[in-house]
């Protein structure tokens, strides 16, 4: 068996069912780390040595206990289990994707555009 380091951020909106997301983390014997943020080991076969194939058991582990709903996120980060990455830090959606940044606008970009 391997194991690997994963920090967890969730958003399962009004009426997710948290209940079984810390059921899960209490399984795996997570870590709080903030709102919406776990810390945790997870543990994965010997076979597995591709980011592809994590994400996947991951995922089917989640589904295991979590009743997700269109609109939840889950996002993991993690070091790299691929060879062309080995040791870098990635992160990624197992459950959801990505959406607008709440604080885009509020910087002081300037576009430099022309409208015709």
């Amino acid at each position: 068996m391997k194991k690997i380091a994963i920090w967890l951020t969730y958003d399962l909106g009004v009426g997710g069912d948290f209940q079984g997301l810390y059921s899960w983390l209490d399984d795996k014997d997570a870590i709080e780390c903030g709102n919406n943020n776990a810390y945790f080991t997870f543990s994965f076969s010997d076979t597995i040595n591709s980011d592809t194939q994590l994400l996947e058991i991951l995922k089917k582990d989640l589904e295991g206990k979590v009743s997700f709903k269109a609109g939840n996120r889950i996002y993991i980060v993690r070091k790299s289990l691929d060879a062309s990455k080995a040791g870098k830090s990635i992160g990624s959606f197992v459950i959801g994707k990505r959406k607008a940044s709440p604080w885009e606008g509020y910087g002081t970009k300037t576009e430099n555009t022309i409208d015709e």
